[in-house]
């Protein structure tokens, strides 16, 4: 996986946004106003993702190039190496799932709103 099939898969997902709050060197896509994935631009490739808090513990013991999230909250955040170690169809799983759980915890008027367009 390469960056251009990063966004564009999340760019796929229903009512995503992008933009670079934190300067030119990383990508934040967003539902409803947040943040479900960061990515870096420059260095390794790697991205941050919202997780179940005790899925994301079983992820970091089972698999190497997941680590709790860097500059993130550990309890509800992974970043992931994108190193080619993983099926790409395991790290959609992961996207999947935060955008999921971002989506879930939005006010109900908004989470409807997304749902019903």
């Amino acid at each position: 996986m390469n960056i251009e099939e990063l966004r564009d898969y999340c760019m796929s997902l229903s009512n995503v946004s992008e933009s670079m709050p934190f300067g030119d060197d990383s990508l934040v896509f967003k539902i409803g106003g947040k943040m479900f994935l960061l990515t870096t631009l420059e260095g390794d490739f790697r991205i941050n993702v919202k997780c179940d808090p005790e899925y994301a513990v079983q992820l970091r013991e089972k698999y190497s190039c997941v680590s709790p999230g860097y500059h993130m909250n550990k309890k509800h955040w992974n970043t992931v190496e994108i190193n080619g170690s993983i099926a790409d169809s395991m790290v959609f799983e992961w996207i999947n799932l935060s955008y999921n759980l971002v989506l879930k915890s939005l006010p109900r008027k908004i989470r409807e709103e997304i749902e019903n367009s």
